[in-house]
């Protein structure tokens, strides 16, 4: 597994000299509250320091000049925050601050913006979220929180209310300084409210909402811790006669660091005067005693619960009552895991975790109380605030440097201050000057999954001598051993924050996180308490939700709260503070966080948690993509639509009607359609026919015609309930016409499809036997109805004799030449109507019909067969029949044949031949005949090499040519048969001839090709060895064709051929 560099023990940097070294300039010098009298500035400590403590001088100098002045001229400050005092008021100026130590002083800071010395004060607001907590049978806790953006508070008053008299009584004469306070001489029994207002020098706010009622009697418990609170003196006076200023104008305040704005509650105390133990109280009130107390704000989470409370429930009806009356709420348990997250020479910063039993009720703070302990024995118990901190991290001030010191930490909720936690182990107050950072703290985990979780933590209080770099988290299951401590992730982490997957369902784990920087990687953070990976039953997830209205919210369900639990949600795990993104509505279990306009700036991880449960949590991320999506459904709610399976379209009828058209996915029964044409509605009539069908959807307007002034736009309007929408058809130019044209030649077609009409008007095709046919389809036709063909205006075929209503009508064109080109008509009429359909096969038509019918008379081809003459060999191919226009060509051996006397091509009847006188050994070889259509050469291929069979003919006739036994033996035909015979059908025909050859010759017969025998009307006869006779009794018309007589010896073969037609004579 990946794991960042460890330095957890022990830590090898390359470090400044120890002396020697001039810090660098502080960095982000700031300007945090300026009034007419001064000015505070806060800044950071600079990254390159030494290894000595550092102080600072503070410069100041008129804006525009660079006249610069030192404020603390003698005694440089320690802590990073000063006030500057003795400015002009109205003027404008700039601040600037070096660093020194004993090697000298560095160079200056960047310098401030202007900053006008003024006092713009504003009478405060009211207070929020008052909450009475029981303390004793006559007195009761109150606490609230400050007004937003409060500036120069003089204090507090605090009014009860026995409830149900309408009449209030001051708690307090003086302004109350904190933000709690302890109503005494209330009557036991009786239920009160309470309510609190601010002041300052320009006034007091408005009254605070009314807290809830609250029954006076004593704590459960007992009520709060005996020295925790100096207010349980019974005097009043112990917060109100405490004062609150500047502990002089060089040494303002104690260290604020900016990277940890969490620790805003700091407390000074004189030790001379603080209690000795938690059993005694000392005279906290003592007027010597003079503080600096920057007021405890609530914590990030607490706050935004109480604001999106109050948002979503304005009386801020919390359930108080309901807690104050319940009898099983208890004060929390003890705090644990005390750990140090920065120390400096007079200051610690600690860290804790909660308790890990709230006492049913929600934790409203911590008090911190710390001891010396000198050579292993401690001292006295001394308190570090007055007043409860919300957050578990607190800088403890005023401490020796040096010195060992042990803390303990209790909580407090409505029911009391719990008991203390242990005191933790001894921690030295030494400044730190490690390069590395501190512990990161606060490490918490949410949305537990069976495969998942969600890491949180806070940075370092202790950032090194650089900034922070990022983080590294480790994990590792519980029971597992130290060694065992996995990185999770190799590249440093930016964030605060980390879902880590991939875990096991059931089992426990544990996570640290580690920061860095430069220096390298810091010391661990406190390792979390075992978390057990599982989806616990119940658990509920964020879902995003859109509404009728198109409103985007986040929902998030809880059916686990107790009766204080909050919703609090948060952006990138950011408590969401600013409310001018998103409204929170919260009712019982249910929260949603509603979107005002969600875009980019909401882009990020939305989490939810519910305060006071077992954990329960969940996020949603809105992503870009996520967002369109949600914006896209928002628009479609918000302004909803009709939905259309088609948009409007146009066709155009069968009796040349256009119907216009379109189709809604469903429509109610109170879907409505407007028609528009040209910005004016139109309306059902004689010129449109209107038609709305809500069970299809369908809406459709029909026209009889088309007119010139029908071009335009055409636009339906649909509105069915609250959604609308329209689709629009333009109609115009070339679009106009072009439909207006089809419109009205539709309408002629239907009138002429009422009589014998053309389904497919004529055409031809080849047929197998390489005639032309030409064909038409026909409907409608009837018995009366005349078919009449013509050529070139000629009539050619009239056809009467049909029974079919609808068919094909055909003209057969056999052997097909250049003689029948032309153009053909063919003529339907009877009484309903005429119909004519033409065909012109003339120029380029012509040939293309050639070109097909040469194909397939080139397809009809036979093999090439060889047969030996008188002078050679011939080549020959048999064809259906022959055209001028099919092109024969021939090749030996890939070479075009040039033809000279001794070999000659020629064509008899359906023969295509090539003739090879005086035969040599050099004509060997392959031949091929050659077809061509017009597009393609169609080839016919024989083999004379040797390496085929014919090659014994050629040898026979080479042979025979040049040996004249073999030509004396040869088999022949010596004579006797015409080339043509015609005879009339019925009279006998009777064919003899001679053949010879030695040995004896066989003979066979062949008609059109193919082996022809003897049957009883053909009688076939070979007698003596040399007398061949062949006699038809009877002529028929089926007796046509050629017939060929084959002879045959081992010297060679002869064929020939007579042609027989037969005709019928013409009647008398």
């Amino acid at each position: 597994h990946p794991s960042a560099p460890w330095t957890g023990q022990i830590i090898v940097t390359e470090e400044e000299p120890a002396e020697g070294v001039v810090p660098g300039p502080p960095t982000d010098l700031q300007v945090i509250e300026a009034t007419k009298n001064y000015v505070v500035l806060s800044w950071k400590p600079p990254g390159q320091r030494g290894h000595e403590g550092i102080m600072y001088f503070v410069e100041k100098c008129v804006a525009g000049t660079e006249d610069w002045q030192r404020v603390n001229t003698e005694i440089p400050v320690k802590s990073p925050r000063f006030a500057v005092f003795d400015l002009a008021e109205g003027k404008s100026y700039c601040f600037r601050v070096r660093c020194c130590n004993s090697a000298g002083i560095g160079e200056p800071s960047e310098a401030t913006e202007a900053t006008v010395v003024d006092d713009k004060l504003d009478i405060p607001k009211a207070p929020g979220r008052i909450m009475p907590s029981r303390n004793t049978d006559t007195s009761v806790v109150v606490t609230w929180t400050e007004p937003p953006d409060a500036k120069e508070l003089v204090g507090y008053y605090i009014e009860s209310s026995v409830v149900g008299s309408g009449h209030w009584e001051p708690c307090n004469n003086n302004p109350v300084k904190g933000t709690r306070f302890i109503c005494h001489g209330l009557i036991n029994g009786e239920k009160y409210i309470f309510r609190v207002r601010a002041v300052n020098a320009a006034g007091l706010s408005e009254f605070s909402q009314d807290s809830e009622p609250i029954e006076v009697q004593a704590a459960i418990g007992g009520g709060l811790l005996h020295g925790v609170c100096p207010e349980l003196s019974g005097k009043a006076g112990g917060l109100t006669d405490r004062t609150t200023s500047w502990e002089g104008v060089h040494e303002s305040s104690q260290p604020i660091f900016d990277t940890d704005a969490l620790l805003n509650c700091n407390a000074k105390f004189n030790r001379d005067t603080a209690p000795s133990s938690f059993d005694k109280l000392g005279s906290t009130g003592d007027n010597n005693m003079r503080e600096m107390v920057k007021d405890a704000v609530t914590s990030a989470p607490q706050k935004v619960a109480a604001k999106q409370t109050r948002k979503s429930r304005p009386r801020d009806l919390l359930t108080l009552e309901k807690v104050a009356e319940k009898k099983d709420i208890a004060a929390p348990s003890p705090p644990y895991d005390i750990m140090v997250l920065e120390s400096v020479r007079d200051s610690m910063v600690l860290g804790w975790k909660q308790p890990k039993a709230t006492g049913g009720t929600e934790i409203t703070g911590y008090y911190v109380n710390y001891r010396e302990v000198v050579n292993g024995v401690p001292g006295n118990w001394m308190e570090a605030n007055i007043k409860a901190i919300s957050e578990r991290a607190y800088r403890i001030e005023n401490l020796k440097e040096n010195m060992v010191y042990q803390f303990q930490v209790a909580a407090a909720n409505l029911a009391g201050v719990g008991t203390p936690s242990l005191p933790s182990q001894p921690f030295k107050c030494e400044e730190w000057t490690i390069a590395v950072p501190g512990p990161p703290h606060d490490v918490t985990c949410i949305e537990v999954r069976k495969d998942s979780l969600v890491l949180l933590w806070k940075e370092p209080v202790y950032t090194g001598r650089s900034p922070i770099a990022g983080y590294y988290v480790d994990m590792k299951e519980t029971e597992a051993k130290e060694e065992h401590w996995r990185s999770v992730n190799e590249k440093t982490l930016q964030k605060k924050y980390l879902k880590i997957g991939g875990l096991k369902e059931g089992v426990s784990y544990v996570f640290r996180v580690r920061a860095t920087n430069q220096a390298g990687v810091g010391k661990p953070s406190d390792v979390t308490d075992p978390v057990i990976a599982e989806t616990r039953p119940g658990t509920k997830e964020v879902v995003v939700d859109v509404d009728d209205n198109g409103v985007i919210s986040l929902n998030f369900e809880c059916d686990q709260m107790s009766p204080n639990s909050k919703f609090v949600w948060s952006k990138n795990y950011e408590p969401i503070e600013d409310d001018s993104r998103l409204n929170i509505d919260t009712k019982g279990g249910k929260s949603k966080a509603i979107f005002k306009d969600l875009g980019e700036d909401d882009l990020g991880i939305y989490s939810c948690v519910v305060t006071d449960t077992d954990g329960v949590s969940s996020s949603h991320t809105i992503d870009e993509e996520e967002m369109k999506r949600l914006l896209a459904l928002s628009h479609e709610r918000k302004f909803p639509t009709v939905p259309l399976a088609s948009e409007l379209a146009v066709e155009i009828l069968e009796k040349g009607e256009v119907r216009f058209w379109l189709q809604a996915e469903k429509l109610s029964g109170n879907a409505k359609a407007n028609f528009v044409f040209n910005d004016k509605e139109i309306f059902d009539g004689e010129k449109y026919k209107m038609k709305v069908d809500r069970n299809t959807g369908l809406i459709e307007m029909i026209m009889d015609k088309l007119e010139d002034k029908d071009e335009g736009t055409y636009t339906f309007q649909l509105q069915d309930g609250k959604a609308t929408n329209q689709s629009s058809l333009v109609l115009i130019g070339d679009v106009f016409k072009k439909l207006k044209d089809e419109a009205e030649f539709q309408k002629k077609e239907w009138h002429r499809k009422q009589g014998p009409h053309f389904v497919d008007q004529l055409g031809w095709e080849v047929t197998d036997e390489c005639n032309v046919m030409l064909k038409c389809k026909v409907a409608n036709i009837k018995k009366e109805t005349h078919i009449v063909w013509y050529k070139d205006d000629r009539e050619i075929m009239v056809d009467e004799e049909h029974d079919f209503k609808d068919g094909v009508c055909t003209l057969l064109i056999s052997e097909f030449s250049k003689k029948d080109a032309g153009t053909y008509e063919v003529i339907l009429k009877d009484d309903r109507g005429k119909d004519t359909s033409e065909l012109t096969l003339k120029d380029t038509a012509f040939a293309d019909l050639m070109n097909e019918v040469c194909k397939r008379i080139a397809l009809s081809a036979t093999d090439l067969k060889i047969q030996s003459t008188a002078e050679g060999i011939r080549l020959y191919s048999y064809v259906t029949y022959y055209v001028e226009d099919l092109r024969v060509g021939w090749v030996h051996n890939d070479t075009q044949i040039r033809f000279t006397d001794r070999v000659k091509t020629g064509v008899t009847g359906e023969q295509i031949w090539l003739q090879i006188n005086e035969p040599t050994p050099q004509d060997k070889g392959k031949y091929t005949m050659e077809l061509f259509d017009g597009k393609t050469a169609h080839k016919k291929t024989v083999d004379l090499s040797g390496q085929g069979r014919p090659l014994p003919l050629l040898t026979s006739a080479v042979r025979g040519h040049y040996t004249m036994a073999g030509q004396e033996h040869r088999a022949r035909v010596l004579g006797g048969l015409p080339d043509v015979v015609t005879i009339q059908e019925g009279k006998a025909l009777n064919l003899s001839c001679t053949v010879w050859g030695d040995p004896a010759p066989e003979v066979s017969w062949l008609k059109n090709e193919k082996p022809f025998v003897s049957d009883a009307n053909c009688i076939l006869r070979f007698e003596h060895g040399k007398n061949v006779s062949f006699t038809i009794s009877t002529v028929s018309t089926h007796d046509s064709g050629k017939y060929s007589i084959v002879v045959k010896n081992s010297y060679g073969t002869e064929t020939s051929d007579v042609t027989v037609s037969v005709y019928i004579p013409e009647e008398e």
